[in-house]
């Protein structure tokens, strides 16, 4: 499977890299991240020179990784500095380093040629390191290949029929979208408006209003990587002011990273920043076990649809409707990144 290269990517929360040796695989490379002893985040290829053991299984001394296996010691920008029974190194005792970059409680790395990589490149998601925000987290891998989380995420009709008791509700699925693609920047737009909806669990409970709201999904994606739903809840009626600030309603920004690991593997960072009640603990707690909940539906469902794709035929054909206009813009996205002239799920 082609990957979209010379891109940004997830590997990890800034609060799982520490001085513990982390590894995880980003387009099939195998990763070992970890800090100095001023803090700052490195990433390097998961494999020693000598015999390809793996570095996240071997310990750190100061700042430099020392092979569990024999002794090959490396430092931060990949460099061998030890090599065992002889003073000699031999020019080639490297192994890759990757740029990194921590930005909004993410640690991004860069997949591809070092000279190309620009930090300003890097999509926000300003909430999750925003104090006015509360926020709740984690990190749901799948056995499934990128895609299909993507476009799980890009069509939220499916709320009503998976994510009934929590997200789900019937005007999600009927209400109609306006999708939108501004192809300089390569940003997808899926935006869903509900003015008279019933209010779900998940915000209910979390917001405190009774009767049915006003509802607004407006969805930005940034491929290949981030996805970013803006969420507003609002009593029945209660439109955004013309000007000044939105008071009356309620914000809840949730953020995927979506990060590839191999070709049949994802790892599916979320997030849920919210602009209300935001140091009332038991509204946080809900929160994360209710989108955790939602998570583990969409993941138990892709793992499935991942099975099922992978045994039937390449040539096998699927419907797509207006719901799938979000969905088949990343897809067209997604392929021009790759080189690839396909929009289809690839097989």
């Amino acid at each position: 499977m082609a990957f979209a290269r010379d891109q940004w990517y997830v590997a990890a929360y800034d609060s799982e890299v520490g001085r513990d040796l982390l590894a995880r695989t980003v387009l099939g490379e195998p990763l070992v991240l970890y800090r100095t002893g001023a803090g700052e985040a490195v990433a390097l290829a998961d494999r020693c020179v000598h015999r390809r053991y793996p570095l996240s299984e071997s310990r750190l001394d100061g700042d430099t990784i020392v092979c569990g296996y024999h002794g090959f010691t490396y430092d931060p920008t990949g460099a061998c500095v030890f090599v065992p029974g002889q003073q000699r190194i031999p020019r080639t005792a490297r192994v890759a380093s990757y740029p990194v970059v921590e930005q909004d409680s993410f640690v991004w790395v860069w997949i591809g040629d070092r000279d190309r990589a620009d930090p300003a490149a890097i999509p926000r998601a300003p909430w999750l390191a925003d104090p006015r925000y509360a926020v709740v987290r984690d990190m749901a891998p799948l056995n499934a290949r990128y895609e299909l989380l993507v476009d799980n995420l890009m069509d939220l009709s499916h709320e009503t029929y998976l994510h009934g008791g929590y997200i789900g509700t019937p005007e999600v699925a009927s209400t109609p979208i306006t999708t939108e693609v501004d192809e300089e920047r390569g940003i997808v737009y899926v935006s869903r408006h509900m003015d008279d909806a019933e209010c779900p669990p998940f915000y209910a409970r979390s917001t405190g209003i009774q009767g049915r709201i006003t509802r607004w999904q407006d969805i930005e994606y940034h491929p290949p990587c981030l996805y970013l739903l803006h969420s507003r809840i609002a009593p029945r009626g209660v439109l955004p002011p013309a000007e000044g600030a939105d008071s009356e309603a309620f914000h809840a920004e949730i953020v995927y990273a979506i990060t590839p690991s191999t070709a049949h593997t994802t790892y599916n960072f979320w997030a849920v920043a919210r602009d209300f009640a935001i140091d009332d603990e038991s509204v946080g707690e809900y929160l994360y076990n209710s989108n955790r909940t939602v998570v583990t539906q969409d993941v138990t469902a892709l793992d499935i649809l991942e099975r099922v794709i992978a045994a039937e035929p390449a040539d096998r054909q699927e419907l797509s409707i207006n719901i799938d206009t979000g969905g088949l813009a990343a897809r067209r996205l997604l392929a021009r990144m790759v080189g690839s002239g396909t929009v289809g799920v690839p097989r």
